[in-house]
């Protein structure tokens, strides 16, 4: 028997039935959403941020699924790249993730909303001290 939070994919009387975890299409979800050109990451719950700083990567953060009366909607919180078109990587992940879900659950969404939690400059980098202290000595010749 099923949970009722689980979604029946397939019912077939010889063969039983196909029942799919919502954590399943999240994890689906989460990893559609974060290989859209532009997003910077997924926005994560503290426990997923231990589990990545672990080793671990979580997948399913920053996803959130609800299943009501119109269908099955997803929230997805995002972090963007700076320098992109916020309205086109959006579009874009909405794109995707609906394609993906349907291509491998034969689940179709009813609603993917995109909520852009920040965007991230690109970080340069650091430099060493034996780069400072070089040029430092050549400027002093």
């Amino acid at each position: 028997m099923a949970d009722e939070k689980n979604l029946v994919l397939r019912e077939n009387q010889d063969l039983g039935e196909i029942i799919i975890a919502p954590e399943v299409i999240e994890v689906i979800i989460g990893i559609a959403a974060s290989k859209v050109a532009g997003v910077y990451g997924m926005r994560g719950s503290f426990a997923n941020n231990v589990t990545e700083l672990l080793g671990k990567a979580a997948h399913g953060k920053g996803v959130y699924l609800t299943n009501d009366e119109q269908g099955l909607k997803v929230d997805i919180y995002t972090y963007l790249e700076y320098g992109i078109s916020v309205p086109k990587v959006a579009m874009d992940m909405q794109e995707r993730v609906k394609q993906q879900v349907l291509f491998m659950t034969d689940v179709a969404l009813s609603e993917v909303n995109i909520h852009v939690v920040g965007v991230v400059a690109e970080k340069l980098e650091q430099p060493t001290l034996e780069e400072l202290f070089n040029d430092e000595e050549e400027n002093d010749e």
